[in-house]
């Protein structure tokens, strides 16, 4: 089961929806039971990212005496 965000069109309400990949796209009413929601695009950021190579001298850039 995978979590969709949506929105509703008429409250403007946002809530949580899970459900089978195969539904995702599959109309949805607001807990308030308006129909037409809308889902959202979903955003998230990883954390961990590769820093860049060092350039320069023999400490990553510094100056090693």
């Amino acid at each position: 089961m995978a979590r969709y965000d949506y929105r509703c069109r008429s409250c403007g309400v946002t809530f949580e929806v899970e459900r089978p990949m195969s539904m995702a796209d599959a109309p949805t009413s607001c807990p308030e039971g308006h129909p037409g929601a809308v889902k959202l695009f979903a955003v998230f950021a990883t954390t961990g990212a590769a820093a860049p190579a060092p350039s320069g001298g023999c400490c990553g850039g510094g100056c090693c005496g």
